[in-house]
């Protein structure tokens, strides 16, 4: 990728269906092996080249403040915090004036996806892209609904939640966005991503690509119950 891009880590979520076993702190500091969930996330985007993070925070915002501080190792922090819940679309809209770049990395702050964040990078043409998704493949597509792409990896459609589907590809989390197309989009109160915002970007320079590797988020006690064994085998000791 030619342009340069800034980082936003979406991590203001309450996380209702969680709060029956992490009640005291926001989902993305929720403890696993004896580490936040984010700090995983952040090492990962330092091993990517990622230096400088924007963390949109909202529900109980000065934990992850106290706990993070200004910086996490090499990788620097700066915070945008709502005031009132803005959904994942406004979250990162309200964080934009942060960003200098012409680009926004744009992650959610309570799932996990192994893959090769460099290849994805170097794959994003802006000249051709708009928008970037990363997809993962996974067995089991129930919880998450599937994207449907071309041989050219352009974005077709969105399928629902569906209680009979088998594998295929699923959101994973993370984004490669025009910063013009997130501020150009019309509405200053709360949006989503996912419900809102990427399916009017169909048919407007809207691509994904693809990876197979480990997959996980922390939305349920069940995965969150699995997070830990997740981890192990991806950073062994």
């Amino acid at each position: 990728m030619t342009a340069s891009f800034a980082t936003i880590i979406l991590a203001g979520g309450v996380g209702s269906r969680l709060r029956s076993v992490v009640s005291d702190r926001p989902k993305c500091l929720a403890i696993i092996n004896g580490r936040p969930f984010l700090s995983y996330l952040l090492d990962r985007l330092a091993q990517a080249g990622v230096n400088e993070v924007i963390l949109s925070t909202g529900y109980m915002a000065d934990q992850v403040e106290s706990t993070f501080g200004n910086r996490h190792g090499q990788v620097a922090l700066r915070y945008s915090r709502e005031e009132t819940p803005l959904g994942t679309g406004g979250g990162a809209k309200q964080a934009l004036p942060l960003c200098r770049h012409d680009y926004v990395l744009v992650i959610n702050g309570d799932s996990f996806f192994d893959f090769d964040w460099n290849d994805f990078f170097a794959w994003i043409e802006p000249a051709r892209m708009r928008l970037g998704m990363v997809l993962a493949w996974i067995e089991d597509s129930r919880r998450y609904g599937q994207v449907v792409m071309d041989s050219d990896g352009k974005v077709l459609r969105f399928q629902e939640k569906n209680k009979a589907a088998g594998p295929g590809w699923i959101n994973a989390g993370v984004y490669l966005i025009e910063k013009s197309v997130l501020a150009d989009f019309p509405s200053d109160g709360p949006f989503s991503l996912e419900r809102d915002f990427f399916p009017a970007q169909i048919g407007r320079k809207f691509f994904a690509r693809g990876y197979h590797g480990k997959f996980i988020d922390i939305g349920t006690p069940e995965s969150y119950a699995a997070a830990g064994e997740f981890f192990a085998s991806i950073n062994p000791p």
